[in-house]
């Protein structure tokens, strides 16, 4: 728990900084768009005003992330995250219909931008620092698994996108004096940070609705398997629900019908410490130990069992899809 707390502790921070940044970034693109009257500048500088917002949405939510359970909430306040990062993509999508609305209006009534050398200058500046506060964010929320600081990643390196796509529009521009192209890079880049915003929805949106992450199964199929005891004879009914950086696993593991209790409690935290020592993220468990049937013996690869009723057929290999299903297994499923 402290561990966790921690690590909480550390995204808030890292976070913190991000968002002080990300103002600095968005008075220097003010001051670009103020010299140069660009849309593709007044694009960049919308995207910053959704980052400066995005980031002290973050913070928020890392501060209540790192508060411990209560009797309120039983599995803490990591959900938070995925609310967050929801309320970031729907920002996202409305900066780009702003956008949008700016540059066809441009195209429709004209717009001569000026200075571009100054804006050039200024916005491929904020571009390499945007860059580089998103790859930091990106590979830090990886190491402490955390959608907040993956999103933020996510949104920084697509905002430095969007901005050298906008240095590239100025230099064209100054160098042909072709003018519409300014608005027609703005509204271009108006239709991306749109599908951005779409794609941090979605991911937000099945972290709240706890949608099966398929990979994650799949990894602990594995572990389980390459760790398997003969007295597991059958997992099923597994559950994985992501808490902040936290996991919490429900999981239904068959054990031999005679086992004492103490000796089928032994299996059980066997098989969960082979989970926790095989992951880098704090995990709660929630495994219920059921007994074996006679149609388990197909699939019971327990070759001494005194009270074995049916041959065995056929080893069941644990995957994504055969441990998240409801029923025990049987060697026809």
């Amino acid at each position: 728990m402290s561990e966790t707390l921690n690590s909480s502790k550390r995204n808030f921070a890292f976070q913190r900084n991000v968002a002080l940044i990300g103002i600095a970034l968005f008075v220097a693109k003010l001051v670009a768009w103020h010299l140069t009257n660009s849309d593709a500048v007044f694009s960049d500088a919308m995207e910053s005003i959704v980052n400066i917002i995005a980031g002290f949405m973050g913070l928020y939510s890392l501060y209540l992330a790192a508060k411990p359970k209560d009797v309120e909430h039983p599995y803490g306040h990591g959900k938070v995250e995925f609310v967050t990062s929801g309320v970031e993509g729907a920002l996202i999508i409305f900066a780009g219909i702003i956008i949008i609305v700016e540059a066809a209006d441009s195209l429709l009534h004209g717009n001569i931008p000026k200075q571009l050398d100054w804006g050039i200058l200024i916005i491929a500046v904020t571009a390499g620092i945007n860059y580089l506060m998103g790859y930091i964010s990106y590979r830090k929320g990886i190491k402490e698994n955390s959608p907040v600081l993956q999103s933020s990643g996510k949104h920084l390196q697509s905002d430095t996108i969007t901005t050298i796509g906008v240095v590239l529009s100025m230099v064209l521009v100054y160098f042909t004096k072709i003018y519409w192209l300014d608005a027609a890079v703005a509204l271009i880049f108006g239709l991306y940070i749109i599908f951005i915003g779409y794609k941090i929805i979605r991911r937000a949106l099945s972290g709240i609705m706890d949608e099966a992450d398929l990979g994650m199964l799949a990894k602990l199929a594995k572990v389980m398997n390459d760790n398997r005891r003969p007295q597991w004879i059958d997992l099923h009914n597994t559950r994985i629900q992501q808490h902040g950086s936290g996991l919490h696993i429900d999981a239904h593991l068959t054990l031999p019908w005679y086992l004492e209790l103490r000796q089928a409690h032994e299996q059980m935290e066997e098989a969960i410490k082979v989970i926790a020592e095989n992951s880098s993220r704090k995990i709660e468990f929630n495994f219920h130990m059921d007994d074996c049937k006679p149609f388990s013996c197909e699939i019971c690869e327990l070759w001494e069992c005194p009270v074995r009723q049916n041959p065995f057929v056929k080893k069941v290999e644990w995957n994504s899809d055969n441990i998240a299903q409801a029923d025990k297994h049987t060697a026809s499923t």
